[in-house]
């Protein structure tokens, strides 16, 4: 009898609500098949996890909810380490757990590690300062100054002031010593709720105050160079480009884009093309790879050299220098900071033989950015930048796509138009992944730019910066003019395409204030199609 029970339970005990048979168990097996067979996705969703702590502490208000999803981290980590550490689903949560922890900490500790005073209460005040930083206001007739007061305890410790062009000092630069009278206020916050909030910006700048300079600004010193570097080239390409260009032409060598004119600002948002003011993949890639290419055709020349030498871990290395020196050069922006990693993995990949365009490279820029700049994931620059190098990368890595570019025997025509619609559908899938993005942030959105696009950035690549860069290059024996010509030309031809499109009938969408939990479907949905 005690045979035939314990015979007649094991049945039981296998079927019931914790057994092989149990619903639960079901749904712990599946989850486990699913997560064999995305095992090479796994990887991708490492700075997901990450920027959702990050994001987390963003929207929650104060220190208990930040502790409760560091505690909640921690916990689905130990989870998983209960599951079972040789089961992908126990590996995936005690991963999933620590990143997600691990970005809210993050954050927090950034927040905490860079607080500085701030001011309380507007206030006109004389004082002097140093000057950190200098861009050009084209639109106001204006310089914005970063300053740092002297002498001055009842001040923060950074200030922002705009300074008009007829009160300023002539060429004001970094490294100035100056004396002013203005008008300052703290940080504003957001205007409308779910607007920018410059306040959080400027706490995580350490930028205490923004004002207004009144009457003329007194020059105490000079800096001794004369600027930074940055702003010598930036002066010096405002003097020898045609009137009209010079704004242009100096955002696309230092990302300033302080003396773009208002018009071609916004001519540039509505067709789609700003993206190409700001220093990012684009430009750096044209350098990393005009770079590699001159080096490769130079070291060529010598036969030793060529059979001797491994030219292209040598191409690389310069590759890598030029990048890095010009994501310094334009002001190392969360874009251009992007790009050059991306850069510097594909070079590492082409170094050890290993494909390094993928998404597994767009994971691992993301995961540096946010690593050393937690707070840069709730700007519209990094979710811009990510969204637009994932589509693209996502759409490239798909076999249907991967099959249409695929090289084959055919003519130069049929390889140019199977090139051209890759482009055409690289950028409606840009454009797509943007949109969103740029509706909740801006509030507007360009819907030509997919076609703009087709033009401008070859014209951009191939024409404008070759050009500028010979005109700096021929200025140093000042013979630069006639390449300046070339390149203002070249200019007026994109800022006419900008036109174009952005004055063209239903060129821009609108949108008023939506929700962020909206916004936040919309992010969660297309990394879902993506990763």
């Amino acid at each position: 009898m005690a045979d035939m029970i314990s015979g007649a339970s094991a049945p039981s005990m296998a079927f019931g609500p914790h057994g092989r048979g149990s619903p639960l168990a079901l749904i712990a097996g599946a989850l486990e098949a699913w997560l064999e067979r995305e095992r090479e996705q796994l990887p991708l969703w490492l700075p997901v996890m990450l920027g959702l702590g990050i994001a987390l502490w963003f929207v929650l208000p104060n220190a208990s909810g930040w502790l409760a999803v560091i505690a909640g981290g921690l916990g689905v980590a130990l989870a998983g380490v209960a599951v079972g550490l040789s089961r992908r689903t126990g590996v995936a949560m005690l991963v999933a757990g620590l990143a997600i922890a691990t970005g809210c900490a993050l954050v927090w500790s950034k927040a905490e590690r860079v607080a500085a005073p701030v001011l309380t209460r507007p206030a006109v005040v004389t004082f002097a300062a140093d000057v950190e930083r200098v861009q050009q206001l084209a639109a106001k007739d204006s310089v914005r100054a970063l300053l740092r007061p002297l002498g001055a305890p009842d001040l923060p410790k950074r200030l922002r002031v705009n300074i008009a062009n007829g009160d300023a000092p002539a060429g004001l630069a970094k490294g100035d010593r100056i004396r002013l009278r203005a008008r300052l206020m703290p940080p504003p916050g957001a205007a409308l709720p779910g607007g920018y909030d410059f306040a959080r910006t400027a706490w995580f700048q350490q930028l205490g105050a923004t004002g207004k300079a009144l009457g003329r600004v007194e020059r105490i010193t000079a800096s001794p160079s004369g600027g930074s570097l940055r702003e010598r080239i930036g002066a010096h390409i405002r003097a020898a480009a045609p009137r009209g260009s010079d704004g242009i032409a100096v955002a696309l060598v230092t990302g300033d884009q302080g003396s773009v004119s208002e018009a071609d600002a916004e001519a540039m948002r509505r067709s789609g093309l700003a993206h190409l003011l700001s220093v990012s993949g684009l430009h750096i890639s044209a350098a990393v790879g005009a770079a590699m290419l001159l080096t490769l055709r130079l070291l060529a020349l010598s036969p030793m050299l060529a059979l001797r030498w491994p030219l292209m871990l040598i191409a690389g290395g310069v590759g890598a220098a030029i990048g890095i020196a010009y994501t310094l050069l334009s002001g190392a922006e969360v874009p251009t900071v992007r790009a050059c990693v991306a850069a510097l993995l594909v070079l590492a990949g082409m170094a050890i033989g290993r494909e390094a365009l993928t998404l597994r490279l767009v994971a691992a820029g993301a995961l540096i950015v946010l690593l050393i700049w937690p707070e840069a994931l709730v700007g519209p620059s990094f979710q811009l930048s990510f969204a637009a190098v994932t589509a693209i990368v996502a759409l490239h890595e798909h076999p249907r796509m991967r099959a249409f570019m695929a090289a084959r025997d055919e003519g130069a025509l049929f390889r140019l138009g199977r090139s051209t619609v890759a482009l055409l559908l690289s950028g409606l899938a840009v454009e797509l992944a943007l949109a969103p993005i740029a509706l909740f942030h801006f509030h507007k959105e360009g819907l030509y730019g997919a076609i703009a696009n087709i033009f401008a950035i070859p014209i951009t690549t191939f024409i404008v910066m070759p050009l500028e860069l010979l005109a700096l290059i021929f200025d140093l024996a000042g013979l630069g003019a006639p390449f300046w010509w070339l390149t203002g030309k070249s200019i007026a031809l994109l800022l006419w395409i900008a036109h174009l499109a952005g004055n063209a009938p239903g060129a821009v969408a609108m949108l008023p204030t939506w929700p962020a939990a909206a916004f936040a479907l919309i992010v969660a949905g297309g990394l879902w199609i993506c990763l």
